[in-house]
């Protein structure tokens, strides 16, 4: 062994500036460090599968976390082990750290590997849905409804896939004016979750994309599991466009399918309930029409009849007869009207000629007509009495024809033994 690939002796002091470690020594440490660790069993995802002289270069990627290694199967370990690995698969190896001295690299070297067992898959999977069961991401009442009519709709697929042939022939053959916004994506591997999580944040933050659709064509269960993945089925949730799920595999439903706000079987299905028939829409809008035409005529009809059943009402059929019945009644109103206030008339002129002639009767002229007078003193006083006025009193006698003045004389009996003044006697004389 020459001196840089023999191992250097672990008795060598710390390096110093003065005194530094020479590059084999550095690796001969590492290498020593590393073999310690021995074999241990691993799980994770084969993301890189190369076969070269009957050996097997790969990577393992962690099925969480950002981590990946790279590692190296032996043509001999590679007979033992199932024939039918390859990229996509979830496993777990026994491997054992390896530091290559001349080449300065690390690989994992694998003793044993096999497929992770299903038992396990789908134990992980109830577990992870029932976590997101119970916090409502699945509920019903969460599901977002769907445009009748989208105009631009987001479609997440893998690049010229049949799953994007189908929906975009489909869905044009029912609106040839419907638009697609495609963000193509991984959907098998372990970039799936990374690229469809990306590109369902893109297109939910479009303002134009109304709904998105996430399409595969089907598959087997271990490589659908991507669509199950949590990352994914919380982005998915958090959109806040509708999220149709066609990932086209009826056994084993991916957590998306729960998440989405609709599930296709298929992506012909998906195109099918996103976009709507136009020769259906247009037969919908003609039996419409037709309801409605049928419904105005029935209404017309029902009012024609209506009318007419108006019209031969005696009331509408001779207008006149309300006139004439009216007009007699109305004459014998104003007859018996006129006679009344005729009568009253009469009888309110007799009531007057009575009370006129009560009044001319009870009147101080009518007796004064009748030959009396009336005497009143100088003041005004009316005399009622010959001792309201003594001889020589200047006196006023008013008669029917007139007033004269006078003066009282010697009072003169009268026949009933009353005495009256003989100035009252020369005037009435």
């Amino acid at each position: 062994m020459t001196e840089t690939t023999r191992a250097p002796s672990m008795e060598v002091g710390p390096p110093t500036a003065d005194a530094p470690w020479p590059v084999a020594t550095l690796a001969g440490k590492i290498r020593g460090w590393i073999e310690r660790l021995g074999t241990a069993w691993v799980e994770g995802e084969i993301t890189q599968w190369g076969v070269s002289g009957g050996n097997v270069y790969g990577k393992l990627k962690d099925l969480n976390e950002d981590a990946t290694v790279s590692f190296t199967i032996w043509s001999s370990v590679k007979a033992r082990i199932p024939a039918d690995l390859k990229q996509g698969d979830r496993v777990i190896a026994a491997i054992k750290p390896n530091f290559w001295v001349k080449g300065g690299s690390l690989t994992m070297q694998v003793f044993d590997m096999r497929h992770v067992g299903l038992g396990d898959l789908l134990e992980r999977l109830e577990r992870l849905r029932q976590q997101l069961t119970a916090e409502g991401l699945f509920a019903p009442e969460r599901k977002k409804r769907l445009p009748f009519l989208p105009h631009t709709i987001g479609l997440v697929t893998g690049k010229d896939s049949d799953a994007e042939k189908d929906v975009l022939r489909n869905a044009q053959l029912r609106w040839p004016q419907v638009r697609f916004r495609t963000v193509y994506a991984a959907v098998q591997g372990d970039r799936t979750v990374a690229e469809v999580t990306a590109a369902i944040r893109k297109l939910d933050a479009d303002p134009e994309v109304e709904v998105i659709i996430v399409a595969r064509g089907g598959g087997d269960f271990q490589n659908l599991l991507g669509f199950s993945d949590e990352v994914l089925v919380r982005a998915a949730a958090a959109a806040a466009t509708p999220i149709v799920s066609a990932i086209g595999h009826e056994a084993d439903r991916p957590l998306l399918d729960d998440v989405a706000d609709l599930r296709a079987s298929t992506p012909t299905d998906a195109a099918k309930r996103v976009v709507p028939d136009v020769a259906e829409e247009l037969a919908r809008v003609q039996q419409a029409r037709a309801r409605i035409g049928m419904r105005v005529t029935h209404m017309i009809a029902a009012e024609i009849d209506r009318i007419g059943h108006l019209r031969t009402r005696p009331s509408l059929a001779s207008s006149s007869w309300i006139v004439d019945s009216r007009a007699e009644e109305l004459t014998r109103f104003v007859a018996r009207g006129a006679e009344l206030i005729e009568r009253s008339v009469d009888r309110e002129a007799r009531r007057v000629a009575e009370l006129r002639g009560q009044l001319r009767a009870l009147s101080p002229q009518g007796t004064l007509d009748r030959g009396y007078a009336i005497v009143q003193l100088a003041t005004g006083h009316v005399v009622t009495s010959p001792d309201e006025m003594p001889p020589g009193t200047d006196l006023r006698l008013t008669v029917s024809g007139g007033a004269v003045a006078a003066t009282a004389g010697a009072p003169i009996p009268s026949p009933a033994g009353h005495t009256e003044s003989a100035a009252t006697k020369t005037a009435l004389s």
